[in-house]
């Protein structure tokens, strides 16, 4: 399972960061199938699989916290034998997981309130807190049109496309994600989840600066919805992933190099507001 998960993460074949940090934790687990001889072989193997977990994706501050947390509340206990460890270890994976979605839920519960009915929306990548907050403001008799940007170069945004097309009451629109620029003239709001912010910089899927700056040269506030977990004031220096040339261009690079980062940096400046499961910040 933790071979697996790291797998998984490294493919990004999930893309949204609370399920990668809750994934990732929930994947400790097998070490509890497993059998150790002495308390100290345990908490060694749950050292080393946890750096292997967080190694697997260093850019999401959400794993990382999610996972050093188990750990750390585990060797640093005091306990006397493995099966101690290993409850100790089970209850702290429920609880740090519990704590990662209910954050997730309680900042789209809190996003509900922030979005007018009728208004005109532009979203960039995959977020499952931007997603459940659509939701929520559907069910509560609310009615969107939304520009989703594509999310080149794994094209991640048709996703939230399909996702957001099995709404009633949002209309949903993919664009490309050059063409942002175009459609937010017509845009009240900008919605988008966040990777993590560290040192009042906004880190996400890449494209986001862009999207971002652009808003603000029309007036168009921009908002960023997740957990308050993602928001990162010291312990955390973020680091990119540059994903292969080979998803930008599939035929052989000739005489020039192909950069693809995962991720780009916002300045918090262009932002509005943001919205955590402790409620909404004005920037």
């Amino acid at each position: 399972m933790i071979d697996e998960t790291v797998e998984e993460i490294k493919d990004l074949q999930t893309h949204s960061s609370s399920v990668v940090a809750v994934n990732a934790t929930r994947a400790l687990e097998e070490l509890l199938e497993r059998e150790f001889a002495t308390l100290e072989e345990y908490e060694r193997a749950l050292e080393q699989n946890g750096s292997v977990l967080r190694r697997a994706n260093p850019s999401h501050a959400s794993l990382q916290n999610a996972v050093r947390e188990v750990v750390g509340d585990v060797t640093e206990a005091d306990v006397d034998t493995v099966d101690e460890a290993k409850r100790l270890t089970q209850e702290r994976i429920d609880d740090v997981v519990t704590k990662v979605e209910a954050g997730k839920d309680l900042a789209a519960e809190n996003a509900v309130s922030h979005l007018a009915d009728g208004a005109t929306l532009l979203t960039h990548d995959y977020s499952s807190t931007v997603l459940e907050a659509l939701e929520r403001a559907v069910e509560a008799g609310k009615e969107f049109d939304v520009y989703i940007t594509e999310a080149r170069p794994r094209y991640i945004g048709r996703k939230t496309a399909r996702t957001l097309a099995d709404l009633e009451g949002v209309d949903a629109t993919l664009i490309t994600d050059s063409a942002h620029g175009l459609y937010l003239e017509d845009c009240d709001r900008v919605l988008v989840g966040m990777d993590c912010i560290v040192d009042e910089t906004l880190y996400n899927r890449v494209g986001t600066f862009p999207i971002a700056a652009t808003a603000a040269q029309l007036d168009v506030p921009v908002t960023v919805v997740g957990s308050a977990s993602k928001i990162v004031e010291e312990g955390f220096v973020f680091e990119n992933e540059y994903r292969p040339g080979s998803e930008v261009m599939s035929e052989p690079a000739e005489g020039f190099a192909i950069e693809n980062p995962s991720y780009d940096a916002t300045p918090i400046g262009l932002l509005e507001s943001v919205i955590t499961d402790e409620g909404r910040q004005e920037l």
